[in-house]
């Protein structure tokens, strides 16, 4: 948990720090530091979603593919 919070402050710290140097302007960098992580973890709940789709689809595919060469080798031992 202690990672996760020096993480968070090391974030907040930067996307302030970058905001207020291209802009000059401390309430705007306060709010792009609180926006820009608050959307970034919006965006990750659903990356993560997708990425859990993508391997299950992958190791799906290649359960069938073993199951099929597995049924081949099975068909010409028998033959």
């Amino acid at each position: 948990m202690i990672k996760t919070l020096t993480f968070a402050s090391m974030h907040f710290s930067i996307a302030f720090g970058v905001t207020y140097l291209l802009t000059g302007d401390i309430v705007v960098g306060g709010l792009v530091a609180i926006v820009e992580p608050a959307v970034n973890t919006v965006a990750f709940f659903f990356h993560e979603k997708v990425w859990s789709r993508v391997t299950a689809r992958r190791q799906q595919a290649a359960e069938q593919q073993a199951n099929s060469r597995n049924a081949m080798s099975g068909a010409a031992l028998a033959g």
